[in-house]
């Protein structure tokens, strides 16, 4: 590649921050614009980086920058419609999860990419994420049925509630956040979603009407795997037991636990100690002849992992790579469709007080 590709950053928060500073380290990215709709936002990040054009509507600065990458860390709104602009513009595309509002949305756009040959790259972190693939991979060797039990409620007050209260203006939490979790059963049991059911509250009256702040949802797997996911917002949830990520096949179980003199952070809020994982535990459920256990479990340090700037600057080599060696990725956006799918059924299970067939 003899040229940088020019990057569209769009969005300037916390996510878009993270992205812009890996393709300013990345030589074969450069920045042509950041857009946001507050200036405070895309001024900072500008003067951060060293100074570049800045824009308050996404179609001038679309149309004037021509970049050859679009980054959309935007609400989740407006993702499919900045996505459909870019790629009809010709530029490949990444974009923050959820992919869309709609599973037809979502296959709009994916089809969309397809047919002129642009990559899309859709931010599931936890993909590049050393320690979450080991996790999954050791999760795989467990047997058949899977139970996989996960969670990430986040008690919040000031900035962070009133972010999440904007989210909410368009989804719930096990819809924004489920679908990280959804797409990491789905690999564990490389099985096929078949129902859905969900229960959810609704715990402040700061939400719009229909919205609600805690939800839990269940789906099963036709090779009879079973999981949960539980996701909560607000000031007024529990950080009792807020980060679970526990896996249980017929060979034993993996849990990704706190490192062994606790490296995780305890603060919910805390948006480093989503990902951070300190240590994993297997383990087994073989016994000896006397009835006891036959093997001790393994405890897997991870301390050493990338930190969230570092994970931000791995998913773009990897659209880099995609992008350089035209690599194939129907895979990962078929994959993106399929976990919106399942937690958007969630939402509607909870909705209508009915499970639904997939």
């Amino acid at each position: 590649m003899n040229t940088p590709l020019r990057v569209l950053v769009v969005g300037c928060g916390h996510m878009g921050i993270s992205h812009a500073r890996a393709y300013h380290k990345i030589p074969d990215f450069e920045i042509v614009g950041l857009v946001s709709r507050g200036p405070k936002s895309r001024e900072k990040l500008s003067e951060e980086l060293g100074g570049m054009a800045t824009f308050g509507d996404f179609k001038e600065a679309l149309e004037t920058t021509n970049p050859d990458v679009v980054s959309i860390n935007t609400y989740p709104e407006t993702h499919a419609p900045y996505a459909m602009m870019s790629l009809e513009a010709g530029a490949h595309v990444f974009i923050e999860k959820p992919l869309a509002m709609t599973v037809e949305q979502a296959q709009e756009a994916v089809t969309l990419a397809q047919g002129k040959n642009l990559k899309m790259v859709v931010g599931y972190i936890l993909r590049v994420h050393p320690a979450w693939t080991k996790f999954i991979e050791l999760a795989k060797n467990l047997g058949k049925p899977l139970v996989m039990r996960m969670n990430l409620n986040q008690q919040s007050e000031g900035e962070m509630w009133t972010f999440h209260k904007a989210l909410m203006d368009s989804m719930s939490p096990i819809v924004d956040c489920g679908v990280h979790y959804v797409d990491v059963m789905c690999l564990m049991t490389g099985a096929k979603p078949i129902r859905v059911s969900a229960i959810g509250a609704r715990l402040s009256d700061e939400l719009i009407p229909g919205m609600y702040n805690y939800g839990q949802l269940q789906v099963t797997f036709d090779d009879g795997s079973v999981g949960w996911y539980e996701a909560g917002w607000g000031p007024m949830m529990s950080e009792t037991a807020f980060f679970v990520k526990d896996v249980i096949g017929p060979k034993g179980s993996v849990s990704i636990k706190d490192a062994e003199g606790g490296e995780r952070s305890d603060d919910s809020q805390d948006i480093e100690g989503h990902t951070k994982t300190g240590g994993i535990l297997l383990h087994h459920s073989a016994l000896n002849a006397e009835g006891n256990f036959a093997s001790k479990d393994d405890f897997i340090v991870t301390s050493d992992e990338p930190d969230h700037d570092e994970l931000c600057h791995l998913e773009q080599e990897f659209l880099l790579d995609a992008i350089k060696h035209d690599k194939d990725l129907s895979d990962h956006l078929n994959d993106a469709v399929n976990s919106l799918r399942i937690v958007l059924a969630a939402d509607e299970s909870f909705k209508t007080g009915k499970t639904v067939e997939l």
